[in-house]
């Protein structure tokens, strides 16, 4: 029985792509050596990877690919911009789809029934940025950077929406892409606007280096990012810089998930350190199998219908669908660099994401 996964495996994101890939595996290799029974079979899993490179274009002849290889599920994708038009494709083939890790308020808005994710959306977590950005670090004039993929412009959007909301003045929304490399003249066009907060939607190949921008440009402004910048990649590649930026990630922090601690020993061992959304990875695979078990199939036609109705207790969080393919009650945390390793800081409830 094969289970794909697609996430970038080769390009600048290839350390949170492996990661992804590692977390999945994890799972299938837990589930085989417990010997799961669907149907009362002894089902027998094999992961199918494919590496999307971060590229939308790319993320639909992947998707294919799984299709064509008859897979029972897909892990992924791990961006955004890859899992909403690979989603398409999923959904025309009757394929079940769990991103650990998109949370593009559009993912789920398109109305596919195969389409799940097990974090939090953009709308819960701009929101909270937002309003901690105004509340807590009392920022009156931000200025705005996004990438324009679907994660960092629907990031931003959300963000802007909040901090406005709050009485905060937006002095800039300025762009780049999920290539580049210098921002001196995006962030020289931002100094002048006097910002003292600039919130980065997008990844951190981008993010950190921008961080380190900020600081040789004596831009004097807070840097905060959402949970494409919480990554201990982000700390390499901002370098001192990253001392004092804030970013957030859907969930509570790893040492208060239900079964963080335990996963984050035998994941260390096995593979090394936790980029970003393993543990995520590994509940994704859990919840399909656990609505494969209750629907005693592994065809996705017969377990399809019992993965809206299944609740698991997942290593991340109790992992519960609504009708729409959205987590259930999810949690944001924000952390900020200290002392040059990430800190939690606040640890939000869900919020109702606004109407659309």
């Amino acid at each position: 029985m094969r289970i794909g996964a697609s996430a970038p495996l080769t390009g600048p994101q290839a350390h949170l792509g492996k990661d992804n890939e590692n977390g999945t595996r994890m799972a299938i290799d837990d589930a085989n050596a417990k010997g799961v029974m669907i149907g009362g079979r002894k089902a027998r899993f094999e992961l199918i990877s494919e590496d999307d490179q971060a590229d939308p274009k790319t993320a639909t002849i992947v998707a294919q690919k799984l299709v064509d290889n008859k897979v029972s599920g897909v892990i992924g994708h791990m961006n955004s911009g890859t899992s909403i038009p690979a989603s398409k494709i999923y959904n025309d083939n009757g394929i079940v789809q769990i991103s650990p890790s998109a949370t593009a308020v559009n993912y789920t808005a398109q109305g596919f029934k195969t389409t799940f994710r097990v974090m939090a959306n953009d709308a819960q977590q701009g929101h909270v940025l937002g309003e901690f950005a105004t509340k807590n670090l009392a920022a009156k004039n931000i200025a705005v950077i996004d990438d324009r993929t679907a994660y960092g412009q629907g990031l931003a959007d959300e963000f802007i929406k909040a901090a406005q909301a709050n009485g905060a003045q937006i002095v800039a929304h300025e762009y780049t892409n999920d290539k580049a490399m210098d921002f001196t003249a995006v962030l020289t066009a931002i100094k002048g606007r006097k910002p003292d907060l600039l919130f980065y939607g997008g990844m951190v190949p981008q993010g950190g280096p921008m961080a380190k921008q900020v600081k040789a440009l004596a831009l004097n402004l807070k840097f905060m990012t959402g949970d494409g910048g919480y990554t201990p990649e982000f700390i390499t590649l901002a370098g001192d810089a990253a001392e004092g930026a804030y970013a957030s990630l859907p969930g509570v922090p790893l040492d208060k998930m239900p079964g963080g601690k335990e996963f984050e020993k035998r994941f260390v061992a096995k593979y090394g350190a936790i980029q970003l959304y393993a543990p995520y990875c590994y509940d994704a695979v859990n919840i399909m199998i656990a609505a494969m078990q209750k629907a005693g199939s592994v065809d996705p036609v017969k377990y399809l219908p019992a993965l809206v109705g299944t609740s698991y207790d997942g290593v991340t969080a109790k992992i519960q669908f609504d009708e729409k393919g959205d987590l259930q009650g999810g949690a944001i945390t924000v952390y900020q660099v200290q002392g040059g390793k990430w800190q939690p800081l606040e640890t939000l409830g869900a919020i109702a994401p606004a109407a659309h």
